[in-house]
């Protein structure tokens, strides 16, 4: 979805964050949440060289739509005080935290949820607070060519480092899009919106983290 339409209970946006490294944040003068990111960095002996896993949530982490059974709800007792006025967060299994820090990516939030998926889903998975993209005005030759409107954002949060992409709503179009005009590996891995993230999904994402496929 759109930033600019409403989504599955979307709150409110936040500010930016960067990938780049201590030194480059010091001397350009960004603090954009810079400092989260270098938290979730700590013991990384070169994290330049790992792999981007730009993360969506509504799909991926809070299955919806349509299902063959209902869908499971978890309570761990780490939920923020206060977010109980949207069900759909018992839907976020506490088990991909581990499975997500475990594949070795520099993980970032690439939702509408935002800045609001530090607060909401964060703590619910474990996870320390994560960069997060923001999002430019969707074009509208992107809507026509039939682009999805995070594409360019993504690339260019990337700036050539190899990254992976998971979400519920990606095409050929994007494949296509990102092979043309990013210079590093890319994985564009669909998730099943209905199911949220599975088995088949993490061995996809480890499979390409091993070199045995991708873009």
């Amino acid at each position: 979805m759109r930033p600019d339409q409403p989504g599955h209970y979307l709150l409110s946006s936040g500010t930016s964050s960067s990938a780049t490294c201590p030194d480059e944040a010091a001397a350009t003068g960004r603090n954009d949440g810079f400092a989260a990111n270098h938290r979730y960095r700590a013991g990384v002996a070169d994290p330049v060289l790992r792999p981007l896993l730009f993360l969506d949530v509504d799909g991926p982490l809070i299955p919806f739509g349509p299902a063959s059974q209902p869908h499971p709800t978890y309570r761990t007792g780490s939920q923020p005080a206060g977010d109980n006025s949207n069900p759909l967060l018992d839907r976020v299994n506490p088990s991909h935290g581990p499975r997500l820090e475990a594949l070795g990516c520099e993980l970032v939030w690439a939702t509408t949820w935002m800045t609001d998926a530090n607060d909401s889903i964060s703590p619910r998975l474990g996870l320390p607070d994560l960069p997060v993209v923001i999002w430019p005005d969707p074009g509208d030759d992107d809507e026509r060519s039939g682009l999805h409107w995070k594409t360019r954002a993504l690339v260019d949060w990337a700036a050539g480092r190899p990254f992976i992409w998971v979400d519920d709503e990606l095409t050929d179009v994007d494949r296509a899009w990102v092979q043309a005009n990013h210079r590093g590996r890319a994985l564009l891995h669909l998730v099943d919106a209905g199911i949220g993230l599975g088995e088949s999904d993490y061995l996809a994402i480890s499979t390409w983290m091993s070199g045995e496929d991708g873009l």
